[in-house]
């Protein structure tokens, strides 16, 4: 005996598209923000965005340095000054100078002079070796090296903990310091070196 036969219903496609449409509105509503949400989110992204300039003035209270060390005494020049580091090689000698004027390096192509700032500075020297490096120094068209007996790496040092002097740094090296940081890292004034026609090698020196 056969079993019965289900009767199919038909598909009321107008009913599902409605269903449909219904779930649509449904979800769009859920995800549409309301006023409050709106706000909120607006006035977070004002906050982002007032702190970006609060982050930038963050920044200006530090100077970011490379450090290096003279006659055992720790030194830093601002690394916006400071366009590379290398080993002091193949020093070539320049007749005429002052003796502060290591001499002269050709470092790719390009014509360096040499500055030792430990003769013109009048700190204790212990000569040179293959440890010393070579710390470029540029601002506009200036630039030159200066030896130093290590480099130490980059630092960042708080503004606010700059302090004008020491006791024992007078004459010569009080000229051309920016400061002393709270470590008692002396901060030479780059800037000031760099403009300094007393460093400038030229032909007629």
């Amino acid at each position: 005996m056969k079993a019965p036969q289900k009767k199919h219903k038909a598909i009321d496609w107008n009913e599902v598209k409605q269903r449909l449409e219904t779930a649509r509105t449904a979800i769009e509503h859920i995800w549409e923000p309301t006023a409050e949400e709106t706000k909120r989110v607006l006035e977070e992204r004002a906050r982002s965005l007032a702190r970006e300039p609060a982050r930038a003035e963050l920044d200006d209270e530090w100077i970011e340095a490379v450090e290096f060390t003279l006659a055992h005494e720790r030194y830093a020049v601002a690394s916006e000054y400071v366009r590379e580091v290398y080993p002091l090689e193949e020093l070539t000698p320049l007749p005429c100078t002052p003796p502060f004027v290591l001499g002269i390096v050709n470092l790719r192509g390009e014509i360096l002079s040499v500055i030792d700032i430990k003769k013109f500075f009048d700190l204790p020297e212990k000569g040179l070796t293959d440890l010393n490096k070579v710390i470029v120094l540029e601002s506009g068209d200036m630039v030159f090296g200066i030896v130093a007996d290590a480099i130490s790496g980059v630092r960042r040092i708080l503004r606010a903990d700059i302090q004008p002097s020491l006791p024992t740094l007078t004459g010569i090296r009080e000229d051309y310091l920016q400061g002393v940081s709270a470590e008692r890292v002396v901060i030479l004034d780059a800037e000031k070196l760099l403009s300094d026609e007393k460093l400038i090698v030229n032909e007629q020196m």
